[in-house]
């Protein structure tokens, strides 16, 4: 029998070796570890369907490999042969890590993401339910023209982008070389086609955070206390980006070729620093949840991530993102927009800092908690007046206080 990669999220298309724990010869048990894989997204083991003898390694170490690649050939009768490994077709398939909650394919998944359709909404004609192609064509078919246009866009930005030359660096022997991972060679991929795709324009606004300041100190004990962890300024920065992007549809929108998707959904991106890159895991649904609900999501999905145990489809799916780097004396900065999404909110240190309040008629100096909100958008379809808007109604939201806990 043989053992494939195995498909770590219907988004998922290709995996890396990162270490064989086996040998050829070796005799293993049912799921004992064969290997250690890293997605694009993800880490993972693949483990034994059956107990045998590990007759041939089929991939070499470090190297990625397509989904349903065959990785190992083993002998389930316990003898070592060199015979030849039976069809692909019938191969166990390696067991995934996570349930899908919606079963759709690699193909139909993509083709919903390029017209901004939620595949949860789409009811599948494929075996047990299976969201596919068809599926999605005929669930939008008005989308086809756009969709055509994309795959365009898409091929004539990979022709500009493979003519590309930069000044390289010419290596000394004194200094440290480290290859790139699948993660980071996809977020340096990422970053780069974003900035190309999307003419990026920044903007800032300097956030009261007095009214907030007073709200999270009289609740975080007692938050603490019910909840396990503490209770930070990042939830309700999110809570009120959920409220304004009900107030801006058009920043919660994807582009489709020639034509603006509008999401229905509200999924907010929270980057999250793990020691092998920046992942982004998304909170489905935010604008159902409550604060202590965005709270609570936040802390699994961040711990997920930094102990390797996010899915792919944790991280798939976003509408918009909030990044938060966090203090040392970070004031502001401006984040690269995560494709295909139309802006990225990025949060700076809070400082208590001087500034002129008006009391009793009169102007007077006071010391308030303070920070920088900048924002950056796509100026494909965001003009300045939409981007603007956005990034005040998100501050007065927070400078308002007016949560739940």
């Amino acid at each position: 029998m043989t053992v494939s990669m195995p498909q770590m999220g219907e988004s998922v298309v290709e995996g890396t070796v990162e270490r064989w724990l086996v040998a050829e010869g070796e005799r293993v048990a049912k799921d004992q570890v064969l290997c250690e894989i890293t997605t694009e997204k993800v880490d993972a083991e693949v483990v034994a369907p059956e107990s045998g003898v590990v007759v041939k390694l089929l991939v070499p170490q470090g190297t990625t490999v397509a989904v349903g690649t065959e990785l190992v050939v083993l002998d389930a009768q316990g003898a070592a042969t060199r015979t030849e490994a039976p069809p692909a077709a019938a191969a166990p398939r390696a067991v995934e890590t996570t349930p899908e909650p919606t079963r759709v394919s690699p193909v139909a998944r993509r083709m919903a993401e390029e017209r901004g359709i939620d595949v949860g909404s789409i009811a599948g004609s494929g075996v047990a339910g299976r969201v596919t192609k068809a599926d999605v064509a005929a669930h939008a078919p008005a989308a086809a023209a756009p969709e055509a246009a994309a795959r365009s866009a898409a091929g004539t930005l990979g022709d500009f982008l493979a003519k590309l030359r930069v000044p390289t660096h010419r290596v000394a022997p004194e200094d440290k070389v480290i290859p790139f991972t699948a993660i980071r060679r996809r977020i340096a991929e990422h970053m780069v086609v974003s900035k190309v795709v999307s003419p990026h324009v920044g903007a800032v606004a300097e956030v009261d955070l007095a009214k907030l300041a007073k709200l999270r100190e009289r609740a975080k004990k007692e938050f603490e206390r019910a909840h396990g962890f503490g209770l930070t300024y990042l939830p309700f920065a999110v809570a009120a980006t959920v409220r304004a992007l009900r107030d801006f549809p058009r920043m919660n929108s994807a582009v489709v070729g020639d034509a603006i998707v509008e999401r229905a959904g509200i999924h907010i991106g929270i980057a999250v620093e793990t020691e092998r890159g920046l992942l982004v895991p998304v909170i489905k649904d935010a604008d159902r949840l409550s604060l202590i609900g965005l709270a609570e999501a936040i802390n699994v999905l961040a711990k997920r991530a930094r102990d390797r145990e996010i899915s792919a489809d944790e991280l798939a799916g976003g509408t918009f993102t909030l990044t938060n780097p966090g203090r040392e004396g970070n004031l502001y900065g401006f984040a690269v927009i995560n494709q295909p999404q139309v802006g990225i909110l990025r949060m700076g240190e809070v400082k208590k800092r001087a500034i002129v309040v008006e009391a009793g008629g009169e102007d007077t100096i006071a010391i308030h908690p303070m920070m920088y909100m900048a924002l950056s958008y796509d100026h494909r379809i965001i003009d300045g007046a939409t981007g603007n808007g956005f990034l005040f109604r998100v501050g007065k939201y927070l400078q308002a206080a007016e949560f739940e806990l």
